[in-house]
């Protein structure tokens, strides 16, 4: 498709309809990632309330590191760029340690942290 555009801010109808629905179909995944985001932070809270009872530590780097491993090769497989996906998942997962922190904190184990192999930070 191609646009009328002559400089006066005119748009052929066609591209406009084409990226509405591009853009609706955008929308849409945005809403689905933001659900399963949410779900996703639902399991992490119920993994940090456990390791809060069990005095295990927020974060577990072997865990972290095999993970983004996991998700650069998914990415690859995906098209996506390896590098944006292991960012987003070090995004998600300093969250989800922020959040044991919290769950730590509230339960007493004011350190965070505790000896020991930890669950994952997941």
């Amino acid at each position: 498709m191609t646009t009328s555009n002559t400089g006066t801010g005119a748009v052929d109808p066609a591209v406009r309809e084409e990226l509405a629905r591009l853009r609706d179909s955008i929308d849409n995944i945005d809403a689905a990632v933001v659900h399963m985001l949410a779900e996703r932070f639902k399991c992490t809270q119920q993994v940090g309330h456990l390791k809060a009872r069990h005095q295990l530590p927020p974060a577990d780097p072997a865990r972290e590191a095999k993970q983004i491993a996991r998700l650069r090769a998914l990415a690859e497989s995906a098209k996506l760029d390896p590098a944006f996906a292991e960012k987003f998942l070090n995004f998600i997962i300093a969250e989800v340690i922020h959040h044991h922190e919290r769950i730590a904190e509230h339960n007493g184990n004011s350190s965070g942290s505790g000896s020991g192999p930890a669950p994952a930070s997941d």
